[in-house]
């Protein structure tokens, strides 16, 4: 029934598909064959009228076949709904000659039912279905139920089949509907943890670069500048600036190198967190003309991989500061554990600074590392605190929770 499923394409029927094609071939095939059978029945039973009723029977054919090839009946409603009526009225004709023509009632069913609406194709299919039942009885000369059962029961199996089909077309199109939505849903989804991804691992790398390499660089210029002041009055001091210059630019390769290889901190290989502390104060205080001490509160505690590079990377950050900006003698590292959390404090006698008046992060001037600093904590659980005061120093202080399993290693020890 290519002519009806393309003219309500917008209403009920649904796209041509292989399915919808044979079905629409066999309806074609079933009316030609009624037709057919109805032109042979008037010749060959000796029937009256077989001329006008085999005249009428091709007359059907050729405005049924009209519908399919007229491009106006396949794009309009209206235009189908009048090709439509035009069928009927011929039926109606052939009908009256013949009582064969009560078949072609049923294919007629379909062809109203999938082009109007659904109030209007029922009133047509009753119409039908009556003047099928009268046109029949009008040629046996009397009535009975049964002349009413065949088109009536013909009606009820066309309206099953086409509603039926039509609601699991519904049906079949909102679940393709969902599951292109649920596909486009998931596509965004995909996206959006894509772009989170890559924003949290832009963070970590930024982090990372700041709290090795460029404050590497940062301690390798600073050695160098004091290298170049030494010259020429005292060139051997000048010398040793240049060595720890050369060893901070061969300390920084292996981290490169290690961060490129997106493993832990080369600090921490084969060691623990108070060693790598522990080294970080003695290179500092080889390198720069301030004493860099380590205190150790309480018993080692195993930490998560996580936990130790963090608070190496703080710690790191915060002596670098201070080297560069706080003119300080001392700065003292302490690592301790206090009610289920590891410590962290920072602390030197430098010139300190107004924490309210800190400038923005700037590409050439820095500044990033506080914002790092407190990210990282943040990630873990943790509290980030600063303390410092123009003329007072400045104090630094991290506290992240303990794992249970490393809490219950040993009972917490008060600090001092």
């Amino acid at each position: 029934m290519k002519t009806s499923a393309r003219a309500v394409t917008a209403a009920t029927s649904p796209l041509p598909v292989p399915t919808t094609r044979v079905l629409t071939w066999c309806l074609h095939l079933l009316v030609v064959g009624l037709l057919g059978l109805a032109a042979v029945r008037a010749v060959t039973a000796g029937a009256p009228r077989p001329t006008a009723v085999t005249a009428l029977a091709v007359a059907c054919a050729l405005v049924y076949a009209a519908g399919p090839l007229l491009p106006r009946v396949r794009a309009s409603r209206r235009a189908a709904a009048a090709w439509l009526g035009a069928v009927s009225v011929v039926w109606l004709v052939l009908l009256a000659l013949t009582p064969d023509g009560v078949w072609v009632a049923f294919p007629l069913y379909f062809l109203q039912l999938h082009l109007l609406p659904r109030r209007a194709a029922s009133a047509a299919v009753a119409a039908t279905a009556a003047a099928a039942i009268t046109g029949f009885a009008e040629h046996q000369g009397s009535f009975s139920p049964a002349m009413a059962i065949g088109p009536a029961l013909g009606a009820a199996v066309a309206m099953a089949v086409v509603w039926g089909y039509q609601a699991l077309y519904r049906e079949s199109e909102q679940r393709r509907r969902l599951i292109e939505e649920l596909t486009a849903t998931r596509a965004g989804l995909a996206a959006a943890e894509h772009a989170a991804g890559v924003l949290a691992e832009r963070e970590r790398l930024a982090r990372e670069i700041h709290d090795t390499l460029a404050q590497g660089l940062s301690s390798i210029q600073l050695l160098l500048t004091a290298a170049g002041r030494a010259l020429p009055g005292a060139p051997e001091k000048a010398a040793g600036h240049v060595e720890q210059a050369r060893q901070a630019a061969v300390d920084n390769l292996a981290e490169a190198r290690r961060f490129v290889a997106a493993l832990a901190p080369a600090a921490l290989d084969g060691s623990t967190l108070a060693d790598a502390l522990e080294r970080l104060c003695a290179t500092t205080s080889a390198r720069h003309p301030l004493t860099a001490r380590l205190h150790r509160d309480a018993a080692p505690v195993p930490l998560p991989t996580g936990h130790e590079v963090a608070l190496l990377r703080v710690a790191q950050s915060a002596v670098a500061n201070t080297v560069r900006h706080a003119r300080a003698t001392t700065v003292d590292v302490t690592l301790g554990r206090l009610a289920g959390q590891v410590t962290l404090d920072v602390v030197d006698d430098g010139v300190g600074f107004d924490p309210e008046r800190q400038s923005a992060p700037d590409p050439r001037g820095g500044g990033f590392g506080l914002a790092a600093m407190r990210a990282r904590v943040r990630e873990l659980g943790g509290t980030f605190a600063l303390s410092s005061a123009p003329g007072r120093g400045t104090a630094l202080t991290v506290r992240l929770p303990l794992p249970p399993t490393a809490d219950s290693d040993s009972e917490p020890e008060a600090r001092p």
